[in-house]
């Protein structure tokens, strides 16, 4: 009978009232593998990892190959967090093999030297003991109006009548302290939000006049179980309106069946994240988004997915202004119990890596509600450590040194022959760093394609090279990562001309231009001819005829007349600098030769009437 009642209070997620029926009946000799997993979960979610490790000890030494890999995962997270990191791995590295397609396993497989990272990343925070803190649990402070608010059992209001029987603490309800007049310098209920139930992790929209908050299943004054006897966790948003709470509101995902909880806002307020055990998490409570529209409705949930998700637990999500999504967890490797993590959101992408935040904002125990002002660098977290007040307290800190994340840029592109504007085939895209060392490289396909990434933590410089070409390359400096595309046109480093080529073409000449109804060679014009010039030097025997064209806006017969003298001009410049005039041939054809429908009565931009104000070079010999 007690077993019955234990495993109700169990399935209720009343695990004290569950511990000391267990223990009662194990204390009496009978002991089955069921009972231990059951008690050694009661003291490991109630966060008492003595006692867990003693049970799940038990349970891994008596009844190891009854024991589903999940218990190994649990147990090795206890030793870590009871500091032995030596046990630790060993009993992880079973559950690692036990498992195939655990992200947990991968994780652990791939990230031996895990310490070592957290080594690098630790050391950055100055922390102090929150001012406010009570003897009680203080958790989850949210930024609010000028102060915070955050969660606490020190004072239910109601002399304990109502107590939580997860842990036999009194329900947690919603503090604010410094937020506006009221709260100044001491610790205000916020009366207006909180029920005989839990209120707990909360978060304020800028202007301070939206709260979305976690609260458990609460209809009509009373809470409301699901078809298993479990109050399940809602979120709730809750709006400030002629001085007053209220236009108080359940949000349309929330569920009797699963939990939905622990709120967390995008910078630009568009994208709501919060926690959940609904039908495709992957783990104990994944992290989840849902688009909050402008009307304030919402899009439809969508898990976060691997990298971040794990099939453990977590949780505590918040978003920085610099779009750093920092949450915790038990899953990702860490120092034991929750854990402080931190990924770049970069574009909608949440593939990124996971690095934790080190100590000593992350210790043994359970380390949660991280939040922090980018501004300042200063913010603040929870845990249950053992120099705190209470059984969860609220730490303040400043950020000494930023995290440094993984910056990966992606550059894809296409490779083309400037002239002919023909896609290169195998031509060689390189990224160079600024030590001009070669970092990686890539081969375009069979459509001149290629794609590659760098690090946007520093310059690099990406250059495209095939044989016969002259190389091209683009300077990209340090950036937040957004996919960059980058074509290349290459020079040929020979050009062949026959008769009838163009060699403001093969030349790539820039357009000839001259003043409006001129004829007078202009100094941006020489510049080019004189390339011309360069060529017909290197080249004794090449004749050319200089044709001058117009656009159809003006008279014909002026422009024929204009274009003349333009050729004409041309080739008096070339003859005026060295070349033969045997060589040289010079016709104007006015608008008689247009490019496109630019014709006369057609309206046209000034881009297009620029395409036939163009000048030749035709090859004659």
């Amino acid at each position: 009978k007690r077993v019955v009642k234990g495993n109700k209070k169990y399935a209720e997620y009343s695990f004290s009232p569950a511990i000391d029926i267990y223990k009662k009946v194990i204390d009496k000799g009978y002991v089955t593998s069921e009972l231990l997993e059951k008690l050694g979960n009661s003291y490991y979610f109630n966060a008492n990892y003595e006692e867990a490790e003693k049970v799940y000890k038990q349970l891994i030494e008596t009844y190891g190959n009854e024991v589903g890999p999940e218990y190994f995962f649990r147990y090795g997270q206890t030793l870590k967090t009871l500091g032995d990191y030596n046990n630790s791995d060993s009993i992880l590295a079973r559950f690692a093999d036990m498992t195939s397609n655990d992200l947990r396993s991968k994780i652990l497989k791939t990230a031996k030297d895990y310490r070592e990272e957290i080594a690098r990343n630790s050391g950055r925070y100055d922390i102090e003991l929150f001012e406010y803190n009570s003897k009680y649990s203080d958790f989850a402070p949210a930024f609010y109006k000028e102060g915070l608010i955050f969660s606490s059992d020190r004072d239910t209001g109601n002399l304990a009548r109502y107590r939580h029987t997860w842990n036999s603490k009194d329900f947690l309800d919603i503090y604010k302290v410094n937020a506006d007049s009221s709260s100044r310098n001491q610790v205000v209920k916020m009366d207006m939000i909180n029920s005989r139930l839990h209120e707990s992790t909360s978060v304020a929209t800028k202007d301070g006049n939206t709260i979305y908050f976690t609260r458990n299943n609460f209809v009509d004054g009373k809470s409301s179980k699901d078809e298993e006897g479990v109050v399940r966790l809602k979120i709730f948003r809750i709006s400030w309106k002629d001085g007053e709470w209220s236009d108080l509101e359940e949000l349309p995902f929330n569920s009797d069946s699963y939990s939905v909880a622990h709120p967390a806002l995008s910078p630009d307020e568009k994208t709501l994240y919060f926690v959940s055990d609904m039908s495709d998490s992957k783990g104990a409570s994944d992290i989840y988004k849902v688009s909050v529209k402008k009307d304030g409705t919402f899009g439809s949930p969508t898990n976060l997915g691997a990298p971040i998700n794990t099939e453990s637990r977590e949780t505590f999500p918040f978003v920085s202004s610099e779009n750093i999504l920092y949450f915790s967890s038990d899953g990702h490797p860490g120092l034991g119990g929750l854990d402080i993590f931190a990924t770049k959101i970069d574009y909608e992408d949440y593939s990124n890596p996971v690095l934790n935040v080190g100590e000593p904002a992350n210790s043994n125990r359970d380390d949660f509600s991280y939040i922090i002002n980018e501004e300042n660098k200063r913010g603040y977290f929870a845990s249950n450590r053992a120099d705190g007040m209470g059984a969860d307290d609220i730490y303040g800190f400043l950020e000494t040194r930023p995290l440094v994340f993984e910056c990966l840029q992606p550059i894809t592109g296409t490779v083309r022959d400037k002239i002919s504007n023909e896609v290169l085939v195998g031509a060689t895209v390189k990224v160079i760093n600024e030590n001009n060392e070669e970092v990686l490289s890539a081969i375009t396909d069979n459509e001149g394609n290629y794609t590659l990434s760098c690090d946007c933590n520093q310059g690099n410089f990406v250059r495209a090279q095939t044989q016969g070409y002259i190389p091209a390359e683009e300077y990209l400096p340090i950036s937040d990562g957004k996919p960059m595309i980058i074509d290349f046109y290459l020079e040929r480093e020979i050009v062949e001309a026959g008769f009838g080529d163009d060699l403001a073409k093969l030349l790539q000449l820039s357009t000839i231009y001259f003043d409006f109804g001129k004829y007078d060679i202009r100094r941006d014009a020489e510049i080019e001819i004189q390339k011309v010039i360069a060529a017909m030097e290197k080249y004794p025997s090449l004749k050319i005829k200089a044709n001058s064209h117009t656009d159809s806006r003006g008279p014909d017969s002026f422009n024929l007349w204009l274009s003349q003298k333009r050729a004409e001009s041309t080739v008096n410049y070339m003859i005026s600098q060295g070349i033969n005039s045997e060589r040289l041939e010079g016709e104007g054809y006015g608008e008689t030769r247009l490019v496109n429908e630019c014709d006369d009565g057609v309206k046209c931009s000034r881009d297009k009437h620029q395409l036939n104000r163009r000048s030749e070079f035709i090859i004659l010999e």
